[in-house]
This record gives C-alpha cells, sequence and structure tokens, in this order.
C-alpha cells in the first residue's frame, strides 16, 4: 500500500520550516550575489548549469540575464551550459556524460566569470568536473545545493547548501536564491 502524498497545508509548513532555517545562509546568498554582480560589471559572462529540475533553475538564471527580470536594463552575458541540445548529445557521444559541462566551461570560460552550479545532492558528477574545469580556469565558482552539500561541499568559492534533504523544497529555496540575486542585479544602474 503506497503512503499518502503530503497535503498542500503539509508542504507549505515544510517550506516554512526550511525557509526559517534557510535564513541563516544570508550571508553566503549575498556574497556569491556579490560576487556575480562583480564579475558581470567588469565585463564577465555568467555560466550556469544542473540536471533535470536542476537545468531548469540554471537555464532561469541565464535567461532571465540575458532578457530581463523587472525592469528594462541591457542584456547580461549569461550561457546555460545545459540549454543547448546539440551540444550536450555532441559532448556525450563523444566523451561522456560526466563530462558535458566541463566542455562548456573549458571552451567559454575566462578568469573572473562566474560558475553556477545547481544539484540538490551536490554529488552530480557532471556538475563536479565542470566546477573542477571552472577552477583550473580561474572562474569563480558558486555551488547551490542541499541535504549535505555532497562531494561538492568544501570545493567552491561560495557555496549555498539549503538545509533540507526534500528535493522539491530544496529546489524552492533555490529559486529563491537565484531571484534574490536578479533582483540585486537589477538593481544596479548598467547604463
Amino acid at each position: 500500500m503506497s503512503k499518502a502524498p503530503p497535503t498542500f497545508a503539509q508542504s507549505i509548513d515544510e517550506l516554512r520550516a526550511v525557509l526559517a532555517a534557510a535564513q541563516a545562509l544570508a550571508p553566503a546568498v549575498e556574497a556569491a550575489g556579490a560576487a556575480i554582480l562583480a564579475s558581470l560589471r567588469s565585463g564577465g559572462t555568467l555560466l550556469t548549469c544542473g540536471n533535470g529540475g536542476s537545468a531548469a533553475d540554471a537555464l532561469h538564471l541565464a535567461e532571465e540575464l540575458v532578457g530581463r527580470y523587472s525592469r528594462e536594463r541591457r542584456a547580461l552575458p549569461a550561457i546555460c551550459l545545459n540549454a543547448d541540445p546539440t551540444a550536450i548529445t555532441c559532448i556525450c557521444n563523444d566523451y561522456g556524460y560526466e563530462k558535458v559541462f566541463s566542455r562548456g566551461v573549458e571552451a567559454l570560460g575566462r578568469r573572473g566569470d562566474v560558475l553556477v552550479g545547481f544539484t540538490t545532492s551536490g554529488n552530480s558528477a557532471n556538475v563536479l568536473a565542470a566546477f573542477a574545469a571552472a577552477r583550473a580556469k580561474g572562474v569563480i565558482t558558486v555551488l547551490l545545493a542541499g541535504k549535505d552539500g555532497g562531494k561538492a561541499r568544501g570545493t567552491c568559492n561560495h557555496e549555498i547548501v539549503v538545509p533540507s534533504g526534500n528535493t522539491a523544497r530544496i529546489q524552492e529555496v533555490h529559486t529563491l536564491v537565484l531571484h534574490q540575486w536578479l533582483e540585486a542585479i537589477d538593481a544596479h544602474d548598467w547604463s
């Protein structure tokens, strides 16, 4: 017999508890956001990557910079490494899925750029490889994870590890974090 899913009210209560615990992440969120803003202000590019739902988060962050978030401003350079199916299938076919993002970092990353990797477990091999490639090129690394941060914990310049073991709650907080960064970016004068 299967277990009944949580009610909407129960999910809200769980999210409320995770958000309360996540308030302790504010300094890390703000420091990572400041690094992203500084990179963009100095002509850097934001690179993003993730798998599954985290791929959607990575795409969301990049598209809001190239497009716009809440106000008119110039387009900002951002590339989502999981957005191009032809590159993904080429790299996976020739090098394997573990290198799907690191090849993009090798090709596009420059010293002073920022790579934001989304991995709810912190254990996605292809995100870990992208972080390694970024470090080798002098690209600033930002981890968005959950649970205990997994293998990625302790390897990045900035780390935001959501205090939850529930993937849905982790991703909900990741969305709040990326929106916070976009608010700060949009508050800057880009003229």
